[in-house]
């Protein structure tokens, strides 16, 4: 039987699945056909945000942890896009997952309330790095985006720009000058291991 604290965990969980659904908007608007989720970039941030923080010696678990709850408020505010916000005062995304969180176990609502904050605040080397991993994800994105075809270098230069950590400004200086796919060919014509 389950617990009166587990229906609004998995209303919760159930929330989050929405980003699997809701796509980036910036991309849309770039004429972007299947334009990623914001699960999708969420994903790869923390992955990104794992790397950075090895690199730049900060923990890569919570730096990972820290962008995977990044844009989690987006289940309710949606993606919206950059010239959207010059019309739109948007509520703070610690206020906006305050309501999300506020039937949740105490427990679980201070775990993602504290993920959100330590993000925003921007004061530890980790959040520094999750916020680089936001930043470079996308300008990866952009990349990609631009080599099938579609001009996003509004994206590529403005991403680029907001980097802060040395090793989140090396990595995307060696991303534009390589090509997205690179990788798969160099591995599919490497000698296979004995």
């Amino acid at each position: 039987m389950a617990d009166e604290q587990d229906t609004p965990t998995v209303d919760f969980l159930y929330e989050i699945g929405l980003l699997k659904r809701y796509k980036r908007t910036g991309w849309v608007i770039a004429g972007v056909p299947d334009a990623e989720s914001i699960a999708d970039h969420s994903h790869r941030t923390a992955v990104v945000a794992a790397v950075l923080a090895s690199m730049e010696g900060a923990n890569p678990e919570r730096a990972a942890f820290l962008a995977l709850f990044h844009d989690t408020q987006e289940t309710r505010t949606m993606d919206v896009p950059y010239i959207g916000k010059r019309y739109l005062k948007a509520a703070p995304p610690e206020s906006v997952t305050a309501d999300q969180v506020a039937d949740l176990p105490e427990v679980v609502a201070d775990m993602v309330s504290g993920a959100v904050a330590e993000y925003e605040a921007k004061e530890s080397p980790e959040s520094a790095c999750a916020k680089d991993a936001d930043k470079l994800e996308c300008l990866l994105q952009a990349v990609e985006y631009q080599q099938r075809g579609t001009d996003t270098r509004a994206w590529v230069d403005s991403s680029l720009a907001a980097l802060r950590t040395a090793s989140a400004q090396r990595l995307a200086k060696a991303a534009l000058e390589r090509s997205s796919l690179a990788w798969m060919h160099e591995a599919r014509d490497a000698k296979p291991p004995l």
